[in-house]
């Protein structure tokens, strides 16, 4: 077998030309001329060959960390759906002897060295091929196979990885925000928004783990809040911020450089644990002793972007008076009802609004949040719960405050 490296072989390290050799000793590609190739925008080494489904099985792994030295717990990879249509198509052509290509490895022996043929891109098919060898079907494979890649080369082959495969956003602002580090996700366990060793959910839906945007959009709210006094909510703009999604996001990595402290700031994580107590609490009143739950809209209430950013945002406003912001923690102590009183929710609206409106808190726009930061802020006056008198009051003060605000800027001009 001839390896065939690209212009100025002299300049790969040593140690990936032993990793090209060791992976052609160890997997065997039918190809008679092995052609290493460079990506002209990360300078990463790969080659593309043909190995046998039992070499991919028995010395593979979908188990693949994205950071697999400081965050091994933690997986880049989005979760099989093991009942999509296209997979199960795909366990068929398996059984019937097709060969698949556009695998996506990463030979590395750094770490599992019973399995250094980790597959970043392609695990479904992977399965598929591992159940077929099962029942004694053993066909030739098409890989892509990296060699030495560091943790941003690899975020890069992973995101090429699945940009074919329609990959949520979810699951793109986790892989970003792992390569970050770990602090968020730290953060999450600490607050109780995430399980112990728990990693963010790879797509918001109904029932899941919070996703890296939820993360953001509490901790981005929450200090945009801080920003305006308790004492001048009424008379300012109060609109609480939505992170956003699938891609950098330049506010949120610009609060972390003017907030390096918030990992360990006492009051944030107070908020957190706050929040995921009205959480739970949410949940559990629509949770039957069997554990089905009776109503998912309900039960998921406060998951919504919408109230994770006003509740945030408020709590970021009362953190200068102890007494109304302890009345606004209390609400998932609340005991007539769900902590949100989702059906009251549901029936709230303005007469602007349109016929499809399902209520406060099923939208993500500025207007929705604005008027449930007012709904959050006039709650902790009392504390005695939300009710259907305090969510139309709560959207009367929000268009009252922007008509004010408009009048106050039109006067400005004069």
């Amino acid at each position: 077998m001839n390896i065939k490296y690209p212009p100025k072989p002299s300049t790969i390290k040593e140690s990936i030309k032993t990793a090209v050799e060791n992976f052609c000793k160890t997997f065997h590609p039918i190809e008679q001329d092995i052609y290493i190739f460079q990506d002209e925008i990360t300078k990463a080494l790969f080659c593309e060959c043909h190995i046998m489904a039992s070499s991919v099985v028995s010395l593979g792994t979908i188990d693949v960390p994205l950071d697999a030295e400081n965050q091994s717990e933690y997986r880049a990879n989005r979760d099989v759906v093991e009942d999509n249509a296209a997979f199960l198509q795909m366990k068929d052509d398996a059984l019937n002897k097709r060969s698949f290509s556009n695998i996506v490895a990463e030979y590395d022996t750094t770490f599992d060295k019973e399995h250094p043929l980790k597959i970043i891109g392609g695990q479904h098919r992977f399965i598929a091929i591992s159940e077929a060898l099962e029942k004694g079907i053993d066909q030739i494979h098409g890989v892509k196979v990296y060699f030495g890649l560091n943790t941003n080369q690899r975020l890069d082959v992973q995101l090429i990885s699945n940009t074919n495969i329609a990959v949520s956003t979810d699951l793109l602002d986790r892989m970003l925000e792992t390569v970050k580090g770990p602090q968020l996700r730290m953060w999450c366990q600490k607050a109780g928004l995430l399980n112990e060793h728990e990693d963010f959910a790879d797509k918001k839906q109904r029932g899941s783990r919070i996703t890296v945007r939820s993360a953001r959009t509490f901790i981005m709210s929450y200090y945009e809040g801080t920003k305006i006094t308790s004492r001048d909510f009424s008379n300012k703009r109060t609109t609480p911020i939505l992170a956003k999604t699938g891609g950098v996001d330049d506010e949120w990595e610009h609060l972390k450089s003017i907030h390096p402290e918030m990992w360990e700031d006492k009051k944030l994580l107070a908020a957190g644990k706050a929040f995921s107590e009205l959480v739970q609490k949410q949940k559990s009143v629509f949770t039957k002793e069997d554990g089905k739950i009776s109503n998912r809209d309900y039960a998921d209430k406060a998951s919504s972007y919408a109230i994770v950013a006003a509740w945030a945002f408020v709590a970021g406003v009362l953190s200068d008076n102890k007494t109304r912001l302890d009345r606004h923690y209390a609400l998932s102590k609340v005991e007539k009802t769900d902590p949100l009183n989702a059906k009251v929710l549901a029936r709230a609206k303005h007469k602007t609004d349109p016929d499809n409106y399902r209520g406060l808190g099923t939208r993500t726009d500025a207007k929705e949040r604005g008027r449930l930061a007012e709904l959050f802020f006039l709650q902790a006056e009392k504390g005695s719960g939300i009710t259907k008198e305090l969510a139309d009051a709560a959207i009367k003060k929000y268009y009252a405050k922007q008509a004010l605000l408009e009048a106050q800027e039109a006067e400005s001009k004069v």
